[in-house]
C-alpha cells in the first residue's frame, strides 16, 4: 500500500484510488463514503443523543447501531458487507478496463492476490497493532480487512475466468452450498443443523484450522470458514457493476432494475430466515440476501440521484470520505482522534455543558476526521491498496 500524490492538474473527481485506472462513478465513491461515515463515528451521534435525552425514540435508533448478540439484523450489520459489495461494483470499472486495454488474466490475478495479501496484513495490524512481543497464541488472525481481501480475491478471480452466467451460478453455489453444509453438519456432540455459537460447523472448523486466538474464544465473526458466503457478496457487487458499466438499458432503467432485484432479495431473505436465520456472525445465506438487497437498493438510489439526475453537490461530504476509506479505517492505530478532538474543541464541549456536550463532541470528532480527509483530498493524496 502506498500514499500517492496524483500528478498533473486533473480535477480531484478524476483521481484514481484503485490499483487500476478506470472511469469513476461519483455515486460509488459517495456511497462508499456514506458507508464509512458510520465507522468514522456517525453512530456515536445517536448513541450520545440516546444517553443525553434518555428518550426511547433515540434509544431505539441507537440500538440499530449495535450488533445483535447472535441471530437477527440491525442496520449496523450492513456496513461491512456493503463495503465488500462496493469493492465488487468497482471491479468491472477497474479490472474490466484493464482487460480491455490488453492486460492478461494472469497479470491481473497476481495484482488481485497482492491486494488480498496486503489487506490481510493490514487486518493483522488493525487487530494487534505493532506489538511484536505477543505470543503466537495471542494473535488474532481473522479480521474485517482480511475477509474483504480474501472474498475480493476469489470473487475477482471468478470474474476474470467466468462469464456472467457462470458468475451468477457461483453466487448461488456458495450460499446454497453453505446453507446445506451447516444444515446437515455440526460440531462434534451436537445435532446436525445446530446453529449455536458452540455447536455450528463453521465455528468448529475455525477452531480447528485458524491459528492464534478467535475473537470470542470459540467463535470469530470474521472467521475463515464463514468467508465462503462472503464471496457471494463480492460477486453480487461485480454483477451490479457490470450492469451499470455495460448494460444496454437507459441509466434510469438500470437503477430501477437494481432496486427491483434488491426488493426480491429482501423477500427471499425473510423466507430463508425461517429455516436459516439471518446472522452476521455466521454470514448466513439469508444474511447475504438481506444485506445484498439493501446494498442494491442503496446503490440504485445513489446512482439514480447522482449519476442519472446529476445531483452531486450534496454528496461531496461523503465522497471525501469514500476516496480514502482504507486510510480512515486504519488511522486510529497511529492517530489519537480523541486527543485531537479534545485539543481543538474541548472548550466547546465545556461551553455547551451537560448533558448535550457529549453530542457536540461526537459531531466534532467526525468533523476533525473529515477535515483531515479533506486536506488529503485537496492534496490529491490517497492511500491505495
Amino acid at each position: 500500500m502506498t500514499a500517492k500524490k496524483a500528478a498533473g492538474t486533473a480535477d480531484a473527481t478524476d483521481v484514481n484510488t484503485s490499483p487500476f485506472t478506470y472511469e469513476r462513478l461519483y455515486s460509488l465513491d459517495a456511497l462508499r463514503g456514506f458507508d464509512m461515515f458510520w465507522i468514522l463515528g456517525g453512530e456515536e451521534i445517536f448513541h450520545t443523543l440516546a444517553k443525553a435525552t434518555g428518550s426511547p425514540f433515540w434509544g431505539t435508533i441507537a440500538n440499530q447501531f449495535t450488533h445483535p448478540d447472535w441471530n437477527g439484523f440491525h442496520l449496523y450489520d450492513l456496513i461491512f458487507p456493503l463495503f465488500l459489495f462496493l469493492a465488487g461494483v468497482a471491479t468491472p470499472y477497474s479490472i474490466g478496463r484493464e482487460l480491455e486495454k490488453g492486460a492478461t488474466r494472469p497479470q491481473l490475478v497476481l495484482r488481485v492476490i497482492k491486494r488480498a495479501a496486503i489487506l490481510v496484513l493490514l487486518g493483522l495490524l488493525v487487530n494487534n497493532g505493532l506489538k511484536t512481543l505477543k505470543s503466537f497464541d495471542e494473535i488474532r488472525f481473522a479480521s474485517v480487512l482480511g475477509r474483504i481481501g480474501i472474498a475480493y480475491m476469489f470473487a475477482n478471480i471468478i470474474y476474470l475466468y467466468a462469464n456472467r452466467k457462470w458468475q451468477i451460478a457461483w453466487f448461488w453455489a456458495f450460499i446454497i452450498g453453505y446453507w446445506l453444509l451447516l444444515k446437515f453438519t455440526a460440531a462434534p456432540g451436537f445435532a446436525a443443523g445446530n446453529l449455536t455459537m458452540e455447536g455450528n460447523f463453521a465455528s468448529y472448523m475455525d477452531r480447528l484450522i485458524l491459528p492464534g486466538k478467535l475473537y470470542l474464544g470459540i467463535h470469530d465473526p470474521e472467521g475463515l470458514f464463514s468467508t465462503i458466503p462472503a464471496i457471494s457478496t463480492g460477486l453480487l457487487g461485480i454483477l451490479a457493476g457490470t450492469l451499470l458499466k455495460t448494460g444496454h438499458q437507459h441509466k434510469g432503467r438500470k437503477a430501477a432494475l437494481l432496486a427491483i432485484v434488491g426488493v426480491v432479495f429482501l423477500i427471499i431473505a425473510q423466507v430463508w430466515n425461517l429455516d436459516f436465520p439471518i446472522n452476521k456472525n455466521l454470514w448466513t445465506s439469508s444474511f447475504v440476501m438481506e444485506v445484498g438487497g439493501l446494498s442494491l437498493l442503496l446503490l440504485a438510489l445513489f446512482y439514480y440521484v447522482i449519476d442519472v439526475l446529476g445531483y452531486k453537490s450534496w454528496a461531496f461530504f461523503f465522497k471525501v470520505i469514500g476516496m480514502n476509506s482504507i486510510l480512515i479505517y486504519i488511522s486510529g492505530k497511529f492517530i489519537s482522534w480523541n486527543f485531537a478532538t479534545n485539543g481543538f474543541f474541548g472548550w466547546l464541549g465545556e461551553w455547551v455543558g451537560q448533558p448535550y456536550n457529549i453530542v457536540v463532541m461526537a459531531i466534532c470528532f467526525i468533523m476533525v476526521k473529515w477535515m483531515f480527509l479533506y486536506f488529503m483530498y485537496r492534496k490529491k493524496a490517497f492511500l491505495k491498496v
